[in-house]
């Protein structure tokens, strides 16, 4: 199946898309109200607006280095993963998404990256906790979340990765232990994003490694903002040969016009002549 991901209600409903996927809950930390009409996603721990207001929630380093934009290779600022208060606001969500929809979706869960968080609170936690290592404490803490999330959700959980299949990757940088993930989760989501497809050589490399390292179903997730037409339908036709579902991000239009010209392509032609 082909589908839409928008901050726009409208585009949920367009007839091109067989699902739809709604931003609740933006990094940004915006948030609406979820719709009935799409499955709702919420940025979990990526949050802009609540780590410039509460800098207290910023996960840091050992270094004492925050988790912002500020820092090099973070696009958005993050939420420490153990701040009860925050985790309870998030939970709270999940629970109005679910009630406008059977299905959810959990985006940005985990840990900043490697080295993240030894905050006073993370650092209390893991000495008290029955952990010895640092690393499996921090799965802990996201399995332990997903799972929550997951027993408030009916239908369907959705749950975003990094686009990282390398072995132990998910698990050293973000907290991410697939294995006892998959407990919780129906379907994983990869975003793997380009601003050309010029080349897609490193799109099945990737959508390979998932399948390999998967047992949940998963589906891909492509960028359509200005990316040329036919580049698109080249990186779709390569998704759907691993994704169960290839999901298109931030200019329904443009995904639109593809799946149009996608499936004219495919039809058989039909001659209306005299010799017809």
């Amino acid at each position: 199946m082909f589908g839409v991901v928008t901050r726009n209600a409208e585009e949920c409903s367009w007839p091109e898309f067989d699902l739809a996927f709604y931003e609740y809950k933006q990094v940004s930390g915006r948030a609406t109200e979820p719709i009935p009409d799409a499955i709702n996603m919420i940025s979990c721990f990526g949050d802009n607006a609540a780590a410039e207001s509460s800098p207290e929630l910023v996960p840091v380093n050992e270094a004492g280095e925050r988790a912002t934009r500020e820092r090099p290779y973070f696009d958005w600022a993050y939420v420490c993963p153990t701040h009860e208060g925050y985790r309870e606001g998030l939970l709270e969500m999940v629970s109005e998404a679910a009630e406008a929809n059977e299905d959810v979706r959990l985006d940005d869960v985990g840990f900043p990256r490697q080295g993240y968080c030894f905050c006073e609170r993370c650092n209390r936690l893991f000495d008290e906790s029955e952990f010895e290592d640092r690393l499996e404490w921090r799965a802990s803490v996201i399995t332990e979340f997903v799972a929550e999330a997951a027993d408030r959700i009916p239908g369907r959980t959705y749950l975003t990765l990094y686009p990282d299949p390398y072995p132990g990757h998910l698990y050293e940088r973000a907290g991410l232990s697939i294995d006892e993930l998959e407990e919780h989760v129906d379907e994983f989501v990869i975003p793997l994003y380009d601003m050309a497809y010029s080349t897609t050589y490193w799109l099945e490399t990737i959508a390979s490694g998932f399948e390999s390292a998967l047992s949940r179903p998963f589906s891909i997730e492509l960028y359509t903002v200005d990316v040329d037409v036919d580049k698109l339908i080249h990186a779709t036709e390569v998704a759907d040969a691993y994704a169960k579902d290839v999901l298109f991000g931030y200019d329904a239009a443009q995904a639109q016009a593809m799946l149009r010209r996608m499936r004219a392509d495919t039809r058989e032609g039909r001659s209306y002549g005299p010799d017809s």
